[in-house]
C-alpha cells in the first residue's frame, strides 16, 4: 500500500525551498503528471533508479511509489531534510548522496541495467547527457534515460535532418540510441514556471554499429557542425581523411552538415575510425 505523503507545496513551504535560479531548479509539483514521467521507463518495481537533482523529492516520491530503489544526487544541502523524510516514508528504497553529479562516476550510483530518471538542473543537463551518451562503452551502463529538458534542448535530441534544431546532439542521441519526445511539459507546471516550455526525452541504446569509433563520431560532427553553414567540403577539411571518406561514402562536399542523415554520418565514421585503426602508432 502507498503511504500518504503531505502535499509538496506544503514540503517546500515547511522547509523554506524557494527554487534557486542559480541551480537551475524548477520544481515539478502535479502528482499526477510526476506519475506519469515515472511510468514512461515501464515497470520499475526493485529497479534501480538514478536521479539527479531531486529538489524537494517531487519525482522522487512518484518513482520510489512506482517500487524503484532510488539512488538521488542533490547538491542543494536545502533539500536533504526533505529527501530524509521520504527515506523515512520509504525504509530501503532511497539513498541520497550530496554532491555534484558531473563529477560522480555512473558506476558508483547506478547498477548495472539501472534506469536514469530525471527532471534535470537546466545549467547542467546538456553536459550530463553528453556524458552519458559518450564513451567507447557499448552498451551503456543504463536501461534507459527518462530526462526533463527545455523544449528546446528536447527537440535538438530527436531532430530529423533537414531541421534547424538538427546538430551534434541530435547525431550524438541517434547513432546508437532510440531517442523520443515522450512528453511536452507546459512551462505552467513548474514553480517557479520558467520562461519556456519542456518536455521530457526518453532514450534506449540499440546496438552500436560495428567499426565505428565513439571518438571519431565525435570529432566529425564537431567539425561538421561547428560551422553548419559551411558545406562539408570547408568544414571537414582540418579533419585528417575526412574529405577522402567523403569520396569514398559517395556524399558530395558541396553539401551541408545539418542534411546528412545519421546513417550517413555512421558511414562517415566507419571509414575514418578504419583509417585511423590502421594508421601507424
Amino acid at each position: 500500500m502507498t503511504p500518504d505523503l503531505p502535499p509538496l507545496r506544503d514540503v517546500i513551504a515547511r522547509h523554506g525551498l524557494a527554487a534557486s535560479k542559480a541551480l537551475g531548479q524548477n520544481f515539478l509539483l502535479d502528482g499526477q503528471l510526476l506519475d506519469r514521467i515515472a511510468a514512461i521507463p515501464g515497470d520499475l518495481t526493485g529497479a534501480c533508479v538514478y536521479e539527479v537533482g531531486p529538489g524537494p523529492g517531487g519525482l522522487t516520491r512518484a518513482l520510489l511509489r512506482a517500487g524503484a530503489k532510488v539512488t538521488a544526487v542533490e547538491r542543494d544541502a536545502r533539500c536533504l531534510p526533505a529527501l530524509a523524510e521520504l527515506g523515512t516514508t520509504f525504509p530501503g528504497q532511497l539513498r541520497v548522496i550530496e554532491d555534484d553529479a558531473l563529477s560522480i562516476p555512473l558506476t558508483d550510483v547506478l547498477d548495472e541495467g539501472g534506469h536514469i530518471a530525471s527532471n534535470l538542473p537546466y545549467n547542467v543537463g546538456t553536459a550530463l547527457l553528453v556524458q552519458w551518451l559518450s564513451g567507447e562503452v557499448w552498451p551503456p551502463r543504463w536501461k534507459s534515460l527518462t530526462l526533463m529538458f527545455q523544449r528546446e534542448v528536447a527537440d535538438r535530441i530527436v531532430a530529423q535532418p533537414g531541421s534547424s534544431a538538427y546538430g551534434r546532439l541530435s547525431i550524438l542521441g541517434q547513432w546508437r540510441s532510440t531517442a523520443r519526445l515522450a512528453m511536452p511539459v507546459h512551462r505552467s507546471a513548474f514553480t517557479p514556471p520558467p520562461k519556456v516550455m519542456s518536455a521530457v526525452v526518453h532514450i534506449t541504446p540499440k546496438p552500436a554499429p560495428e567499426g565505428v569509433s565513439a571518438r571519431v563520431m565525435e570529432q566529425i560532427t564537431a567539425a561538421a557542425f561547428g560551422q553548419r553553414r559551411k558545406m562539408l567540403r570547408q568544414s571537414l577539411k582540418s579533419l585528417a581523411g575526412a574529405l577522402d571518406a567523403l569520396e569514398t561514402c559517395g556524399i558530395n562536399g558541396e553539401r551541408r552538415a545539418e542534411t546528412l542523415s545519421v546513417d550517413e554520418f555512421i558511414a562517415l565514421g566507419r571509414v575514418l575510425s578504419s583509417a585511423s585503426a590502421h594508421q601507424p602508432g
